[in-house]
């Protein structure tokens, strides 16, 4: 056979390839528009390696049941999300709190949008430094009785991560129950003997979406980004922390490191629990699940926090966490502040922010100025200097690295939880969120949010139009990428 068909015949495979390809992402998928072109601009300039970026990147998550809930579950679950809805409407039981009555439909959207469950009796501490938070950690590991669900997005196989795995080794000889989940891509330093003596002393290990032949990750872009602790089903810990030393402010080219984490006890804490053996579960491949562990207890606490639970992830129907995250801005009267080390949001949010400048609210976006991803900082840098001629106030956090994911509006309500304001963590990650309606509790992350303002730098719209050409065509090719980034 020539040269010339065998170059025809390729050349034709490869656009039926492409045809195809383009066809399951425009008419199959179902994707955003901006996305849909993202992948048809990559199909058609780069054929070959965008087919292959697709195997890797672009394949789509079942959405229909994709944890294999049974029906028993499902009606459980529906019923109790119902119960809750009918006395948000009918009953004086929640609207005694005068927070809980005025954002009712934001509680209503959150539970019939993502099944968060409202609990009311909740204690929470607050931490933004990694060692004082891995302290109270370990100490509640220490204290164990029963079990430890451990669940992270990066383990790192450094003196902090080898300090927890030998703590849940001593809790394992005691004959404590100790479940541990990471995700293999964020925990790509661990190998299967870190956790070797752990399980052969009665620890499970389960990785998250892991590779082919342990090989191949088809699974590159669907991780699991929670950081979850649940110890004895009475302390769960929640927010945007993972383990190594990094965490603890030792890693040199970040410095220290800037995070918020949740500590909880209370009804919220089941919330937590059952969020952790769903992904638990769907990791084992057991599908078979226990009904009690998602039959809360009904026991009331001593706290007085109202929490929902928020999870989200590319299985959703409707990204949950976004449309919490835009009906807090749109709910705003006086205040919204946001911390984020990524703000690459699609128009949906960006409109929700700019209406909320329009009508006088104070917005206030801090950001780390201390890029960890050259592409994903310069397509930061352009959402924010978007605002800024909306009056939105920019900050650049300077000391070290901020990866704290909170929004506080009005002083009043906070979230706090796993979730980057962009399209990775809205549609693509498995994130989950704790969101509070507590004065006390919202305003001690107003106020570190000033703290944290005072160690920041602000970009005015002076400073931001000041810009050079070469930043200006990062931020061009950055605006380009961001909906898959």
């Amino acid at each position: 056979m020539e040269l010339n068909n065998i170059v025809t015949i390729v050349v034709s495979l490869i656009t039926i390839i492409n045809i195809l390809l383009a066809g399951i992402v425009i008419f199959i998928e179902r994707r955003n528009i901006a996305s849909t072109w993202a992948w048809l601009m990559i199909f058609l300039f780069i054929p070959i390696l965008g087919f292959l970026c697709y195997l890797f990147f672009g394949r789509q998550v079942k959405k229909k049941n994709f944890y294999h809930l049974s029906s028993k579950e499902e009606n459980y679950l529906k019923s109790a999300v119902n119960e809750q809805v009918q006395k948000l409407k009918y009953s004086d039981e929640f609207s005694k709190n005068h927070l809980m009555s005025e954002q009712n439909k934001l509680l209503l959207m959150n539970l019939k949008s993502a099944t968060a469950l409202i609990s009311t009796d909740n204690e929470i501490d607050i931490f933004n430094d990694g060692q004082e938070k891995f302290d109270a950690l370990f100490r509640d590991i220490k204290a164990a009785k029963q079990e430890i669900n451990i669940q992270y997005y990066i383990i790192q196989p450094d003196s902090l991560g080898l300090k927890l795995r030998d703590e849940l080794i001593k809790k394992a000889k005691e004959g404590i129950k100790v479940r541990v989940l990471y995700d293999e891509i964020g925990s790509r330093k661990i190998k299967s003997y870190f956790f070797k003596e752990l399980v052969s002393n009665g620890g499970e290990v389960e990785v998250f979406f892991p590779s082919f032949l342990k090989l191949i990750n088809f699974r590159i872009n669907n991780r699991n980004h929670r950081k979850l602790c649940i110890i004895d089903g009475k302390v769960a810990y929640i927010g945007g922390f993972n383990v190594g030393d990094e965490y603890l402010g030792k890693n040199k080219k970040f410095g220290y490191w800037r995070d918020t984490h949740l500590r909880m006890k209370g009804q919220a804490v089941n919330h937590i629990q059952g969020r952790f053996f769903l992904d638990w579960y769907q990791a084992k491949r057991q599908y078979n699940h226990h009904i009690e562990q998602f039959m809360f207890q009904n026991k009331k606490h001593t706290g007085s926090s109202p929490v929902q639970i928020v999870d989200s992830g590319p299985h959703s129907e409707t990204e949950h966490l976004k449309y919490m995250y835009i009906k807090l801005i749109m709910a705003a009267k006086k205040s919204v502040y946001i911390q984020t080390p990524y703000f690459i949001p699609d128009a949906s949010f960006m409109d929700a922010c700019k209406m909320a400048l329009l009508t006088g609210v104070d917005l206030r976006i801090m950001i780390p100025n201390k890029p960890d991803h050259p592409f994903v900082y310069w397509a930061t840098l352009l959402h924010a200097g978007e605002l800024l001629k909306y009056g939105a106030k920019i900050l650049l956090y300077e000391n070290g690295f901020l990866h704290a994911k909170t929004i506080v509006v009005d002083k009043e309500v906070a979230s706090v939880g796993t979730t980057n304001i962009d399209m990775r963590s809205f549609k693509l990650n498995f994130e989950v969120n704790a969101i509070v309606y507590d004065e006390k509790v919202a305003g001690k992350l107003d106020e570190m949010f000033i703290q944290d303002s005072r160690q920041s730098s602000e970009l005015t719209i002076e400073k931001y139009n000041e810009r050079s050409l070469f930043i200006r065509f990062k931020e061009a090719i950055s605006r380009l990428l961001s909906p898959i980034l």
